[in-house]
């Protein structure tokens, strides 16, 4: 997906890491029209029941126990530093994902309020997290308006999370306490000095309650980019750990810059259109903007809460919009003999959103994201017409082409119902109305049918004859299908290759025709090379699934196959290898019994023990990498890995920080005699112990790092920790490879250990030229060959690698972000050349296999 544009923000205070709540913004800087009161204390947090059924029935508190329950863990404790946000005592968030899918979220708001709870003894911080229905939100004096599900947040985030850590900055104290699957392991305490303050909360899902625990950040992205366009200034990042990834996210100019970025790659037809109100404490929001695309692309919300399934205020908004374009239409003589518009036609290329703030909301629909509200729909009707009917007076230009965009919309509907009249009556006409080129299975229920959409006919021989004729039915597709983002419905159905793929579904197509329960398969699977050819197919039959059948994708029925990507020859032997990942274990596999490997300790490493060792080495290189992405010094980060001490507490004792920072002091002057390293022991306040502070001086200027007890557990660095050379009996540097030799061995047998005897010896600094020495050696005598073309297999070949269920790989195509996917395909596949250049020489440097 296409990076998130950066924000020109000012860093807020906070450390040389720029993580840590920020200053308490001044009286003029806050933001947000609901200030209440200030004085938000233990008084206001008002308790309503227990918590006790949390963990016994999650699904009645977050939906569901699935991927996206998971998500909405992260939602709740964010909408909670929204909230503040929105009464105007919050404008920075900080939102981070962990290498072990635990979660932080910092705000610099009031803090939880951290008195003794009148009614409960304890403090009002524990009664929050610890008592369902107690919260802020129940008091009206401190938020008239919020989001969230309906104040439950941070208790069942609690009750859910293997554990959960507190933080709370308040009136110069830092305060801390943690919780076990909901219970504190001690009460609040006073943990150090800060002129800071906000709120910091980390959490790990608990494994006993969820089914996966593996965030997505594009899912996240799409909730944080949401909130910050709905709060206008409110500056939010999301940063993922787990790729080095940092998306920041703040927008003065609210929902009307967010229209703009919905159309940013397509050609507008005008400014957007803005309209707000506000009528007895009911706020409401729109922007609009029409495009020359044949999309509408509107988006809903009531208090920061998207509702997929729309509710009053869309029907409110969508009736003004139909109503006032008639009506201009019909007064200036352009739409002629009793013409009229349908909703359809007016919102063809419409970018639209709407946005509701009320203080009651009521929700409905299956997934609670359909609004209720029955005194909304006037509300937004009305200002709509009124805004929208003085906008076309003023601006008749602008208002005649969107009329005659309408009159486009109708004429090409009216002609692609011709055409789908056309497509059923010679459907009906044919024998069995299937397409001559597919080959169907004989299975009949579509839950346990797949179809193959495979590439040219060489191709489609193999998948035939490989397949199973029971439930693997295979539609070859001849050449490049339509781009769809360029033509129009009528034009789009002129396509044979696209009516064949129509009528091997059987769902039908278009408004009134399509229907999802007709699909025929439940897994349709597109299949095609892995060259530029292919992946150039694979996103035209994405384009028009995306475009045309939606909610076969939401539904879960589309896949991409997954062909092996090298052919790996050693002697006689040939072996088809799925991924990169594959291809390093097959490499270790082979080169174990052929090594030897010890650092400065001695203990010597070969056989099974070298294999555990390498492959927690690889994992300590990718966490490496990580690091990298954050612009940290990589030695410094090795050095630090080296010192296990600093797990244990020791930055809370100056005698063994001091010991801690003489022996990477003299790794550095060991290994890397031209690095200056700079570095000082300072009081750590926040954390009542040491921190120190390093400068890395090189040919690549100078890195900073502050290695505190924060910094030491998060976990990123712990997991470093666990693969470091330190622990796996490597010690420190120079580490040696030795290469064996085997004698008296046949070719194939295994070779005696007691025959071996050392022939080269190599040495090396780091980590990570040991590790591509050992993969280059276990290259000896392999032939590796990248695998491009489905027909360079035979049918059999096929069938074991890429189809057969019990050893294939399917990708699923899922819908994390909608504005990225709308942004990606207008992009790559639209009409504007000059934002495909710019995406292509802003992702070149990412890609890995170049077919060239």
């Amino acid at each position: 997906m296409a990076e998130e544009k950066k924000s020109e923000a000012p860093a807020k205070p906070g450390g040389a890491r720029g993580l840590g709540a920020s200053e308490y913004p001044p009286e003029a800087e806050r933001t947000g029209p609901q200030v209440i009161i200030d004085n938000y204390g233990a008084e206001n947090i008002k308790i309503l029941e227990g918590l006790e059924a949390v963990r016994k029935r999650p699904a009645m508190y977050i939906g569901s126990t699935g991927v996206e329950g998971l998500h909405h863990l992260v939602y709740e404790i964010v909408d909670n530093s929204v909230d503040e946000a929105m009464a105007g005592f919050c404008d920075h968030i900080e939102v981070s994902i962990h290498v072990d899918n635990s979660i932080t979220v910092i705000d610099n708001g009031r803090g939880i309020p951290t008195g003794i709870h009148p009614d409960k003894k304890v403090s009002a911080a524990e009664v929050a997290l610890t008592v369902l229905h107690a919260g802020g939100k129940f008091d009206n004096k401190v938020y008239r308006v919020s989001g969230g599900l309906h104040g439950v947040g941070v208790s069942v985030v609690n009750a859910l999370s293997e554990w959960l850590e507190l933080e709370i900055k308040q009136n110069g104290n830092v305060h801390t306490q943690r919780y076990e699957r909901g219970k504190p392991t001690a009460p609040l305490a006073l943990t150090g000095k800060t002129k800071k303050r906000g709120t910091k909360v980390t959490f790990k899902p608990d494994p006993q309650i969820f089914e996966k625990l593996e965030y997505t950040a594009e899912t996240l992205a799409t909730r944080i980019r949401e909130l910050a366009f709905l709060n206008q200034g409110l500056f939010i990042s999301l940063t993922d750990e787990r790729t080095g990834k940092v998306e920041e996210f703040n927008y003065k100019g609210g929902i009307k810059e967010f229209v703009e970025h919905l159309n940013e790659n397509k050609t507008p037809l005008h400014k957007p259109i803005a309209v707000a109100k506000e009528k007895e404490g009911l706020i409401m929001e729109v922007a609009l903007q029409y495009n020359d695309s044949y999309t509408e692309n509107i988006f809903s919300f009531a208090n920061n809460i998207n509702t997929r399934e729309g509710g009053t205020h869309l029907v409110g908004f969508k009736a003004a919009l139909t109503r006032t374009i008639n009506q201009y239409g019909s007064s200036n003589n352009l739409l002629k003999g009793g013409e009229t518009l349908t909703g359809d036609d007016v919102r063809e290329g419409l970018t639209a959103v709407v946005s509701v703030k009320i203080p009651n909301p009521q929700f409905e629909g299956q997934t609670k994201t359909k609004l209720g509200n029955s005194e909304v729909k006037g509300l937004v009707e009305a200002a709509v017409n009124e805004v929208l009917g003085t906008f076309f007076e003023e601006n008749p230009s602008i208002a005649k082409k969107i009329v005659e965009k309408g009159l486009n919309a109708a004429r090409a509907r009216e002609a692609a119902r011709k055409a789908k009249d056309l497509i059923r009556r010679k459907s009906a006409l044919e024998v069995g109305s299937l397409p001559g080129k597919l080959a169907d299975c004989s299975e009949k229920d579509p839950a346990l049918s797949e179809l193959f959409i495979v590439e040219g006919d060489s191709a489609g021989g193999s998948a035939k004859q490989g397949r199973d004729r029971r439930n693997q039915a295979i539609l070859p597709l001849k050449g490049k299908i339509l781009n769809v983002e360029k033509a129009r419905f009528d034009k789009m159905l002129t396509s044979d290759e696209i009516r064949t793929l129509i009528t091997a579904l059987g769902t039908g197509i278009g408004e009134g025709g399509f229907d999802t329960s007709k699909v025929r398969y439940h897994k349709i699977i597109i299949m095609t090379d892995a060259d530029v050819d292919g992946a150039h197919i694979r996103t035209l039959l994405l384009t028009f699934l995306y475009r045309q059948m939606k909610e076969l994708i939401e539904k879960g029925y589309i896949y991409i196959a997954q062909p092996p990507l090298f052919k790996v020859k050693k002697g006689k032997t040939e072996l088809y290898i799925k991924n990169e990942e594959e291809m390093k274990e097959y490499i270790i596999d082979t080169v174990v019994d052929a090594v030897t490997v010890y650092g400065q300790e001695e203990e010597k490493l070969t056989g099974p023990v070298l294999k555990q060792a390498l492959k927690k080495l690889l994992h300590y290189e990718e966490l490496l990498q990580r690091f990298s992405k954050k612009q940290v010094p990589l030695d410094l980060i090795r050095a630090y890995a080296l010192e296990p001490e600093l797990l244990k507490g020791a930055l809370k004792n100056g005698k063994k920080t001091e010991k801690i920072l003489d022996a990477v002091t003299k790794y550095f002057a060991t290994h890397y005699p031209k690095v200056t390293l700079t570095a000082e022991i300072e009081a750590d306040e926040e954390h009542k112990g040491y921190q120190i502070t390093n400068k890395v001086k090189g040919e690549g200027g100078t890195q900073k790092l502050t290695v505190d007890e924060e910094w030491v557990n998060t976990a990123e660095f712990k997991e470093l920790m666990q693969v470091s050379p330190a622990v796996l009996g490597l010690g420190a540097p120079p580490y040696h490879l030795e290469e064996n030799e085997a004698k008296g061995a046949e070719e194939g047998e295994k070779k005696p250990k007691a025959s071996r005897k050392a022939v080269e010896k190599k040495s090396f600094i780091t980590v990570t030229s040991l590790v591509a020495s050992i993969l280059e050696t276990g290259k000896k005598g392999l032939s590796i060959q990248r695998y491009k073309g489905l027909g360079e297999m035979n049918p059999d070949q096929l069938w074991e690698t890429t189809m057969n269920p019990e050893s294939r790989v399917l990708l699923k195509v899922e819908l994390n972000d909608s504005v990225k996917t709308d942004e990606i395909f207008t992009v790559l596949m639209g009409d504007q050349v000059e934002p495909r250049r710019a995406f292509i020489t802003k992702h070149a440097l990412e890609v890995k296999n170049l077919d060239i």
